[in-house]
């Protein structure tokens, strides 16, 4: 992962300055590995530092994505576009139920190489994401099948 100063020094190549709201967003987006939506970063800048508003961290966060400190993760649920700053390849696991998306790292042969479809395609990007429920969402529900069967059967 890159530290502040690496994405500042990226940033001042552009003719940017670092500030202290920038500094505070960037700090989030790489300490926050739940890729946050911009509504989510925008709360916890708000935390701290509430005269920033939501455009600063928009723009902010449109200005990582074109530096490539981070990427969009596919649209998963309607809760808005999450961003990831992990920069190795890897792959994601989204709970269908409380919306936790995590990392994932998986040995997959390239897509190209076991699809006929994509043989003459140049792929730049390969992302996978896995949905499910993670182990707590799995708990919770064998729970609520298992009150629901329970008062079936009282029901009788």
């Amino acid at each position: 992962m890159r530290s502040v100063e690496q994405i500042a020094e990226q940033l001042r190549k552009k003719g940017l300055k670092l500030t202290p709201q920038r500094r505070l967003i960037i700090d989030i987006l790489l300490h926050d590995r739940t890729h946050p939506t911009v509504e989510e970063v925008y709360r916890k800048v708000l935390e701290t530092m509430p005269e920033v508003s939501r455009t600063t961290v928009y723009n902010t966060i449109r200005e990582m994505l074109s530096l490539g400190e981070v990427a969009e993760v596919q649209d998963l649920s309607d809760g808005g576009i999450r961003y990831d700053t992990t920069g190795e390849p890897h792959h994601h696991f989204f709970c269908v139920r409380c919306k936790a998306l995590v990392d994932v790292n998986l040995d997959l042969p390239p897509m190209a190489e076991s699809s006929t479809e994509l043989s003459d395609c140049v792929i730049i990007k390969q992302q996978l994401t896995l949905y499910g429920l993670c182990p707590a969402c799995r708990a919770l529900q064998s729970q609520e099948e298992a009150l629901e069967e329970k008062e079936a059967v009282a029901g009788r």
